[in-house]
């Protein structure tokens, strides 16, 4: 990791897509990183700003792994002031206390604690929220790209969490020091899978939603299977599953009142075919989560789709590493970023 002088760090939360995603990096490279944080503004671009309750569980959960001293941590508070302690591996328990985003939870605390000998995270609340990458994109594509820097992650799904009702509870144990982030290429056929991640939804809702899935993407039966889980509440998601060559890519399509099954599928399909269509190797989503791994532990990566999520995430990174930390350019199919000495 790179390293930066003891000064505290000012963050204006307007900035970049003015949400969450500006706080969550923040927390976790204050906490990486040993440096003061203040923060004002906090989600000022949102229609309720301030923290939520799954914004105040990161910085709980973001303090307790490393003995932070926080002002400010309270709900709806539109300032924060996070002092980190020394970081500390071990086991976590959290709980969103809603059907906010464990998962984003999970994002934040999971890249404080690689490198720091083996750690449990318990973290309760939703797993499958439209507004949050679900569990299912952690376990498919965030997990196996850790495991190919040399961290070792387990994890599973004990309770799915859907909306409004919440609930789920998931278990991530980690271990190892990363690498760089290793190249990424799309090379062969792809292979495609799909699935309905659902609970308490009528067997017919499913099987619809599967048919769809199976013939907008030309699958054979075995290749859209439906995933019952345990939930305390009803809720449903069709997944797609991409791989070629080291690349991967998950989209998703969530069941809601009024939504019909085939336009679900329909959803999901379509998004897949969007990816198949391009030639990037790395998805929007994951973009955003490798800003911050590249930073810290080098490689690069090129995307085919550019978020102002990920730019903010750029913006963070450099307010903590310097404006060197990454380097971004034109590809022919998307933009490529790099670390400042990469791997």
């Amino acid at each position: 990791m790179s390293e930066v002088t003891e000064t505290t760090v000012e963050m204006d939360g307007s900035q970049g897509e003015g949400g969450g995603q500006i706080l969550r990096s923040s927390l976790t490279l204050a906490a990486l990183l040993g440096r003061p944080l203040r923060m004002h503004n906090i989600r000022s671009g949102r229609q309720k700003p301030g923290l939520l309750r799954q914004h105040l569980a990161a910085v709980k959960a973001a303090a307790t792994v490393c003995d932070a001293h926080v002002e400010g941590a309270e709900l709806g508070s539109r300032a924060l002031t996070f002092v980190p302690g020394a970081v500390r591996s071990g086991r976590f328990h959290f709980a969103v206390g809603s059907a906010g985003s464990a998962t984003l939870v999970c994002q934040t605390v999971l890249p404080i604690l690689l490198g720091r000998g083996e750690s449990e995270l318990v973290i309760e609340g939703g797993t499958h929220n439209q507004m949050a990458p679900p569990y299912d994109f952690l376990a498919h594509i965030y997990f196996p790209l850790l495991r190919r820097m040399g961290v070792t992650v387990e994890a599973r799904l004990e309770r799915a969490g859907f909306y409004p009702a919440g609930g789920g509870r998931m278990v991530v144990q980690v271990a190892g020091q990363p690498g760089p982030v290793p190249v990424i290429e799309r090379t062969g056929a792809p292979t495609i899978s799909a699935w309905v991640t659902a609970n308490h939804l009528p067997e017919t809702v499913v099987k619809r939603m599967l048919a769809g899935l199976r013939a907008g993407l030309d699958l054979a039966r075995e290749a859209a299977r439906p995933h019952p889980v345990a939930s305390p509440g009803p809720g449903g998601v069709a997944c797609v599953l991409i791989e070629q060559g080291d690349a991967r890519e998950l989209v998703t399509a969530f069941a809601q009142r009024g939504r019909t099954s085939e336009a679900v599928a329909e959803d999901a399909v379509t998004q897949a075919r969007v990816w198949l269509a391009g030639t990037a190797p790395v998805g929007e989503h994951l973009a955003d989560m490798l800003v911050l791994l590249v930073a810290l532990y080098g490689g690069s990566f090129h995307a085919g789709v550019w978020s102002m999520h990920s730019a903010t995430h750029v913006h963070v990174v450099r307010a903590f590493l310097g404006e060197d930390a990454v380097h971004m350019s034109e590809h022919p199919d998307g933009i490529r970023v790099r670390a400042a000495n990469p791997s």
